[in-house]
């Protein structure tokens, strides 16, 4: 009897548990919900991950323009004072060729005054009208200015001042026997400055004395001033003039290289 009661009991308790099972299903809306809004939340950061590396690609993209704009503006700077550089060069060249020829000159007339000096101290004085031409003077303010002038250029390396006493000389004393030469100095002072037109003056003025020792330097020196200036036939001219009027000459032998470059 009592075996009967439990069995009955466990049946109904059984059976309550499966109404309660089947009557509170699981909350499939929940779940979806939930998935659909995970799915959300990945595909909105995954459009941000994407917007960010776009942004990063069009910020380098911009920093590489910028850099290469950078590189251009400095190759063409780079590219100018190669240039730059180059003429510079160019023009110091040309300034130290200038310089030798007026050094050589230098050394050339310092030892035409140091024997002009020697025969003067052992000739008699004479009369400045009678003295040979471009030696010495008795005129001592005379001799005294171009000494002066003189030292400027090999004692003092004062070019400037020397032109300017040269110029002075030349109207103090326009007769002096020491005009060839102080129109040569000038003529080379001008010519380093490359002042032409009054380099080719002093220098025509050395070629009008038909018996001066650098009348045929101031020849070549016009060949030189006219072949700066890109007028070769005059230069050839000149070069020419000092290798006939005096051959076997050093400088007929400079004028003869010049010819041939022009050719």
């Amino acid at each position: 009897m009592i075996s009967n009661y439990k069995r009955a009991v466990a049946l109904t308790l059984l059976a309550s548990a499966a109404s309660v099972s089947f009557a509170a299903p699981a909350p499939v809306s929940d779940l979806n919900s939930s998935s659909a809004s995970t799915s959300k939340s990945s595909s909105s950061a995954k459009e941000t991950e994407t917007e960010r590396l776009e942004r990063l690609l069009r910020n380098s993209n911009r920093v590489q323009a910028n850099l290469q704009q950078q590189v251009d503006e400095m190759s063409l700077d780079m590219s100018e004072l190669r240039g730059e550089l180059e003429r510079n060069n160019h023009e110091m060249r040309q300034l130290i060729d200038r310089q030798r020829e007026l050094f050589i000159e230098l050394d050339k007339v310092r030892s035409e005054l140091a024997k002009a000096k020697a025969k003067a101290k052992q000739a008699p004085v004479q009369p400045a009208e009678s003295a040979p031409a471009g030696k010495y003077t008795s005129n001592q303010d005379e001799q005294k200015a171009y000494q002066s002038a003189v030292d400027l250029i090999l004692k003092n390396k004062d070019y400037d001042a020397a032109t300017v006493a040269l110029e002075q000389f030349k109207k103090d004393f326009p007769e002096s026997v020491y005009s060839p030469n102080a129109n040569y100095w000038l003529g080379q002072l001008y010519f380093s400055k490359k002042k032409d037109v009054d380099s080719a003056k002093a220098f025509a003025a050395v070629v009008a004395y038909k018996d001066s020792n650098k009348r045929a330097d101031a020849l070549v020196k016009l060949g030189d001033i006219a072949s700066r200036n890109n007028s070769t036939s005059a230069a050839k001219k000149y070069y020419q003039q000092a290798v006939d009027e005096y051959p076997n000459t050093s400088s007929a032998n400079s004028a003869k290289k010049k010819l041939s470059n022009l050719k």
